[in-house]
């Protein structure tokens, strides 16, 4: 079946559906992973987008239910290159294009992702429409009506609705050691040492997953929590996690941040790190195209140290609206965009990107390790002067 999609600007790609049919609307975007379509189809922070994979040919793995992000796919739509008409891998339970038909996910595949992309490069992300219902003329007004990302709340589509303590599978994966008699296909988990209540304004369960590995005992909360009721609970630290939409937009939430910060130790990431800034007194903005991928170099600017990074936001911090005591910790050494701050004065800290995805494999893996240092610290005394 033939499908569409249509920018704004009038842009039209031709392609064949797979997945679901019908209709959708979303901001076009597009992901520069040569892997991970699975988790970056099932990433919450995904919501209200459609995604184009610049790798040529997806679907090839299949699906693994164990690897999802989330309860199942978020997106909107997705758009490819090339479909897999046959998938290879022994923990697979599902090809991708029954899959996305199952959830009424739609895609489109046999489009030109590498001018798509150049184009949404040099003119922006722009509102989009896939169908396979509509003519172009139709699919651009359609999306020309659509709702733009900027000044959008998806957090409360995705956050949880109660209150619950991860105990999820969190062992990491580990190949045999036939040497040291070992057979065995997890690693051990350490024993819980913290307790951490993780705001969810799209959480990954990744994300649960290394927290948990780190030693903490996690406790996940609805994005609309109120500072008083994460204070009743008598965590040691707070987490802030990644999520969708406009961080401008959730002014609610700025606020109830500010009445955490100096209280207990703060670690945000993603939008957890964008609305951080708004509490502490920042503002963010849209970038041009976003930043999706798994392939981000990214400066410490306390050691040099660079990583390569993974990830998925279209807004970033703006480093001139930050107070005097924030200092900026890391930037991104393609555009010079701000990944990392942290507060002088009390113990907060956050960062653009995923430490929890591991495209590097495992170079912002520190982050867990800082997180915990600082509720040592902060147990100490250390920001009581």
């Amino acid at each position: 079946m033939k499908a569409i999609l249509a920018l704004e600007d009038g842009t039209i790609f031709e392609g064949k559906s797979f997945g679901s049919t019908g209709t959708v609307t979303g901001e076009a975007c597009f992901n520069t992973s040569m892997t991970g379509y699975q988790e970056i189809l099932t990433d919450p922070s995904y919501r209200g987008q459609i995604v184009t994979m610049t790798y040529p040919l997806i679907g090839n793995y299949g699906i693994c239910e164990e690897d999802n992000e989330s309860t199942g796919p978020q997106v909107r739509g997705f758009v490819i290159g090339e479909l897999a008409r046959l998938h290879s891998n022994w923990r697979s339970n599902e090809a991708l294009e029954t899959w996305l038909e199952r959830h009424n996910i739609p895609g489109i595949e046999e489009v030109d992702t590498r001018k798509l992309t150049k184009h949404l490069r040099t003119h922006g992300a722009q509102r989009s429409c896939l169908t396979t219902e509509l003519n172009a003329e139709e699919a651009v007004e359609c999306a020309k009506n659509s709702t733009p990302m900027a000044g959008s709340d998806f957090v409360s589509e995705v956050s949880t609705p109660d209150t619950y303590r991860w105990e999820g599978e969190s062992r990491a994966w580990k190949l045999p050691n036939k040497t040291a008699g070992d057979m065995g296909t997890y690693a051990e988990l350490p024993e819980t040492k913290y307790k951490v209540v993780a705001y969810d304004f799209g959480i990954k369960r990744n994300i649960l997953r290394s927290l948990r590995q780190a030693s903490f005992d996690v406790t996940v909360v609805n994005a609309h929590t109120t500072a008083e009721e994460v204070l009743a609970m008598q965590p040691d630290g707070i987490f802030l996690s990644n999520g969708p939409g406009d961080p401008a937009a959730l002014p609610g939430i700025h606020a109830e941040i500010m009445k955490l910060l100096g209280k207990l130790p703060i670690f945000g990431i993603c939008l957890g790190h964008q609305l951080l800034g708004h509490a502490m007194g920042g503002k963010t903005f849209k970038l041009k195209f976003g930043h999706r991928g798994g392939n981000q170099p990214v400066k410490d600017l306390r050691s040099g140290k660079v990583s390569i990074t993974s990830q998925n936001h279209g807004f970033a911090v703006d480093p001139d609206s930050l107070p005097a005591e924030i200092e900026v910790t890391h930037v991104n050494l393609n555009d010079g965009t701000v990944e990392g701050v942290r507060h002088t004065k009390m113990p907060i800290f956050c960062v653009q990107y995923h430490p929890e995805a591991a495209p590097g494999p495992k170079d912002a893996d520190y982050f867990f390790g800082e997180f915990i240092q600082l509720i040592e610290d902060f147990k100490a005394g250390v920001y009581n002067s």
